[in-house]
């Protein structure tokens, strides 16, 4: 997930996010905070029937929103209403919540953190170890995480370099390279830890995102050494850099007679502290 785009959390609820960098404003995804303070259980249709009731009372400027591509629970990027914080502030007016009140301190605090961050990406770093501790994460876990971010960042702009475009493209390298070391599509490792809308690598035990980076960094020095042409070329790349780990993958699976990619995920304690998890499921 790019800085632009994140998910925020209020009370452990997730908020799809987009800083749009020349307005230097934060866009919401209105659904998400319908769902947080109506905790209605179609939050969707939710805010179908209060979009009706605020047009009709004549607010068409706060429910005319914009609608921008955000990933859905369903791992595609779907259209989404969003609005920025004042259109969301006239939103929540209409929403009866004790949520209400706190979310609006939310709003402020998210605000100025992205401020700071702009003034010191030094706080983004800070922020992101700090929310990682708040979901129960371990230090070794989260040390893992914050090298595989690093390297994640490095091939991704090496990917733009080589003429990449953002979006569809990088999820197609992406979904190369897992497949190459996990022999699972990046949607088939998702359904194996039974996620929907969540990150995969905040899912990752230690040693799954060691492959991982293992991947991503062979990836980006083939492709610093080869210099490839084009979408195709470094489709071809990924997929090499990706055996690479996979390759290492299966050796120590076959010294230690335990798979390193399991359905074990965030929701298990366990698997925050320790890296290879037996697991009792039918695994490839």
């Amino acid at each position: 997930m790019t800085p632009e785009t994140a998910i925020k959390l209020f009370e452990s609820r997730q908020v799809r996010t987009y800083w749009d960098a020349d307005e230097e404003k934060w866009y919401f995804s209105v659904v998400d905070v319908v769902g947080v303070l109506s905790e209605s259980s179609d939050p969707s249709a939710y805010w179908r029937k209060l979009k009706q009731r605020m047009n009709a009372e004549s607010l068409e400027t706060v429910t005319n929103c914009h609608r921008l591509k955000m990933l859905a629970a369903d791992g595609k990027m779907r259209l989404t209403d969003v609005a920025d914080t004042e259109q969301l502030l006239r939103i929540i007016q209409s929403i009866p919540s004790p949520k209400a009140e706190p979310f609006k301190q939310w709003l402020a605090v998210v605000g100025s953190e992205r401020l700071d961050e702009i003034a010191d990406p030094e706080r983004a770093f800070e922020r992101g170890v700090a929310t990682y501790k708040q979901k129960g994460y371990s230090d070794n876990w989260i040390n893992q995480r914050v090298k595989s971010i690093q390297i994640r960042k490095g091939l991704t702009d090496e990917w733009e370099r080589s003429g990449i475009k953002q979006g569809q493209e990088f999820a197609i390298l992406t979904d190369e390279l897992t497949r190459a070391w996990s022999d699972r599509s990046v949607k088939e490792y998702k359904q194996l830890k039974g996620l929907r809308r969540e990150n995969l690598r905040d899912n990752m035990s230690d040693i799954e995102l060691i492959f991982n980076m293992l991947a991503e960094a062979s990836t980006k020095e083939i492709s610093e050494t080869e210099d490839p042409n084009g979408f195709e070329e470094s489709k071809h790349v990924a997929r090499r850099g990706g055996t690479i780990s996979g390759d290492a993958r299966k050796a120590l699976e076959k010294q230690t007679k335990r798979k390193i990619i399991t359905s074990s995920n965030a929701r298990d304690a366990k698997q925050l502290d320790s890296g290879i998890i037996e697991d009792p499921g039918d695994q490839k």
